[in-house]
């Protein structure tokens, strides 16, 4: 298998410099795994890692898409694992940095998605009644009827049309084993949760100097709407009272403030119940000597 390094961890941890840094030493390109950080003019409120912080590095999967567009999971697995086979062809190490655990999830197992309804010829079952796709299903995909309602036309309607391509949406299912399809080391950066929630709020004040509501400007005056998946991330959602003039900008800011910090534990929550993270506390004095320690092993395995 593959050998991916991945770095993860709550916001504000420092993830982006410590991959750098080891990108550096390892002869590493970064993989963003951020659920932001793909679109171009979201900078400041994402984190986005600027062209002086990578330091020559070479990162994938940011300024990808045009803030209108909508991303997915399977979309961002799609390019991440394109990225690791381009990567490794040339000799270099992928290091898959972010904090969006389900897409990293996605990218390191076996985890196949169904086909976009767009993908799929629903025409032929769209005029069929309940009863007859329901009878469908009996014949094509038994088990699909275990988890579908009969009532529920259009997933009937879904299923019916992925059992016609030949494989069944619970053959997909099951053949997924949940198994990991790289050799992934997966590094976990943490700290004091007190330290933590401290530098999350500076880190919020240092993203408001550094023109995040200006930011937000921009992007509206570009078309760019609230309602856009784009401006679902915290640092951006928080803005549209702001702009409908219900709230002021301080208490946007303690509003990104508090939810990055809310968010930071539902990170550990899922890190911690979904991988075999390798912790490290960047305030113990010999973190980095350890991690590089623990990776150069793993690298020789």
């Amino acid at each position: 298998m593959k050998k991916v390094l991945v770095f993860t961890g709550p916001t504000a941890v420092g993830k982006s410099d410590a991959a750098v840094e080891l990108a550096l030493k390892l002869n590493g390109e970064i993989i963003s795994g951020d659920s932001i950080q793909v679109y171009r003019g979201f900078d400041i409120g994402s984190g986005k890692v600027t062209e002086e912080e990578m330091k020559g590095v070479v990162h994938h999967n940011l300024d990808v898409l045009d803030p209108k567009e909508n991303y997915s999971v399977a979309l961002f697995q799609k390019q991440a694992r394109a990225a690791i086979e381009e990567i490794t062809s040339r000799g270099k190490l992928p290091i898959l940095c972010g904090g969006t655990g389900l897409y990293i999830k996605a990218c390191l197992y076996d985890y196949e998605f169904e086909k976009d309804s767009r993908e799929l010829d629903l025409t032929p079952f769209e005029s069929m009644s309940s009863q007859e796709l329901v009878d469908y299903l009996y014949e094509k995909d038994p088990k699909a009827l275990d988890t579908i309602h009969p009532n529920n036309r259009k997933r009937l309607i879904r299923a019916c049309a992925i059992a016609s391509t030949g494989t069944t949406k619970s053959q997909s299912i099951e053949a997924q084993k949940k198994e990991m399809i790289y050799d992934a080391l997966i590094l976990g950066l943490t700290c004091d949760r007190k330290v933590l929630h401290e530098r999350i709020n500076q880190r919020v004040l240092k993203m408001q100097k550094a023109g995040l509501r200006q930011e937000i400007e921009t992007l509206l005056h570009q078309g760019v709407s609230f309602d856009d998946q784009s401006m679902q991330g915290i640092g951006y959602k928080e803005w549209r009272g702001y702009f409908e003039g219900t709230m002021s900008e301080d208490e946007v800011i303690e509003a990104i403030q508090l939810h990055s910090r809310q968010f930071s534990k539902r990170q550990y929550t899922w890190f911690n119940n979904q991988f075999p993270v390798v912790w490290f506390d960047v305030f113990d004095e010999n973190w980095k000597q350890d991690m590089e320690a623990c990776v150069k092993e793993w690298l020789h395995e």
